[in-house]
């Protein structure tokens, strides 16, 4: 585990990743407090929170990992500020919109598909996992979502390897991401138990907990939880089913504006 390996977080599924020489920004979503972000079909929610820092705040960016294109992921403040020189890596769906709107950058992965950058003897790589935005059936009507694991290596030797979920549900697809990426050191999971019209759309506390237990990481970061009313869910929801498991020393969450190492701690 590479001990220069850290995450900041800013609010909802914003993060700011220091992974060795590379610095990423995760789900850009820099609305303010009262202010509402759309989430398709003529339906918006409320920001309950402040982001923790603005983007000109923000230190240089290697690149930008988005999971997919909804308001609380990539808002207007991010489509009028953010920076267009760093990569955007996304999924298909959203680096064709991304483009349209002046991010030249845009990637967009297909499942399994990577991105790599490389920096002295360092190298990131950014591989699309699957996910599923909401049971089936519903997923379609909402926007492709991908999680994305990034493995760090150094001259040659992974040094970290870390699994963000992106919005997603606990779903049967989520298996082969295990067994096709052995040994994750960091999970970082979108939680809230979001639910659009009574349906539930991302992991709430128990499916949370369960998809830990099934991907089994050093450490786990909890993101997305309590920015928006429709999160249902709550952070609590998570810690206690992770301590009624057994599994709470994976744990370290982290408050808006906190960093957090992402090297396990002592056992």
């Amino acid at each position: 585990m590479d001990p220069r390996a850290s995450l900041t977080f800013v609010g909802t599924a914003t993060t700011v990743l220091r992974l060795g020489a590379f610095t990423l920004l995760t789900d850009p979503n820099f609305v303010r407090r009262g202010e509402r972000v759309h989430l398709g079909y003529g339906l918006t929610s409320k920001r309950r929170t402040d982001p923790a820092m603005r983007i000109d705040e923000l230190p240089r960016l290697d690149a930008v990992l988005l999971s997919h294109l909804h308001g609380d992921h990539f808002d207007r403040v991010a489509r009028r500020d953010l920076p267009r020189e760093p990569p955007v890596v996304t999924t298909r769906h959203a680096a064709r919109r991304l483009q349209h709107w002046g991010f030249g950058g845009a990637t967009g992965l297909a499942t399994w598909e990577d991105w790599e950058a490389e920096r002295g003897d360092e190298r990131l790589r950014i591989t699309s996992v699957p996910g599923r935005h909401g049971p089936t059936g519903v997923h379609r009507l909402l926007p492709p979502v991908m999680g994305g694991v990034l493995d760090l290596e150094r001259g040659g030797q992974r040094v970290l390897r870390a699994y963000v979920t992106g919005d997603t549900l606990d779903v049967p697809e989520l298996r082969a991401i295990r067994e096709r990426f052995p040994g994750i050191d960091v999970m970082i999971t979108h939680l809230g138990g979001t639910r659009v019209l009574g349906v539930l759309v991302t992991m709430d506390g128990r499916q949370g907990a369960d998809l830990v237990e099934m991907i089994g990481p050093a450490v786990v970061v909890p993101v997305h939880h309590d920015d928006y009313a429709v999160f249902r869910s709550p952070l609590e929801d998570f810690v206690a089913e992770l301590r009624r498991r057994g599994q709470d020393e994976r744990l370290r969450p982290v408050a808006r504006g906190d960093t957090v190492t992402l090297a396990p701690q002592p056992r």
